[in-house]
């Protein structure tokens, strides 16, 4: 199996930064994209930020210009820096990776359990 483990979130002023981090564990061959996902109250999911394994980078419009995602595909961790963050970037951020277990062919999803974020105004 694969884990994902998210560590970072917290409560920070309208204008506040926070860092979220991500860590995969387990019997790892490869992680392919690495994403990170959003869930405020009473909404749907919805994507954040994307990097595929090369580098290559996509936000949702809301947060362009003020949160980067990187990894670090050495130790199979992702990143989200929020800068400038708004009250409503509240929610519970979930890390999801596509990732093909060791001796093993097949890709799978896998989720973080998620981490609270509050941006109080």
């Amino acid at each position: 199996q694969v884990q994902l483990v998210e560590s970072g979130g917290g409560l920070v002023q309208a204008g506040g930064s926070l860092r979220l981090s991500c860590a995969a564990s387990g019997s790892i061959f490869s992680i392919n994209v690495m994403n990170w996902y959003r869930q405020a109250p009473g909404k749907q999911r919805e994507l954040v930020a994307v990097i595929t394994s090369g580098g290559s980078t996509n936000y949702i419009d809301s947060v362009k210009g003020r949160f980067t995602i990187s990894r670090d595909n050495a130790k199979n961790t992702v990143y989200l820096q929020m800068n400038s963050l708004k009250p409503e970037d509240t929610g519970v951020y979930y890390c999801h990776a596509v990732a093909t277990m060791a001796l093993t062919t097949t890709s799978r999803n896998y989720w973080g359990q998620g981490t609270q974020v509050t941006v109080s105004s």
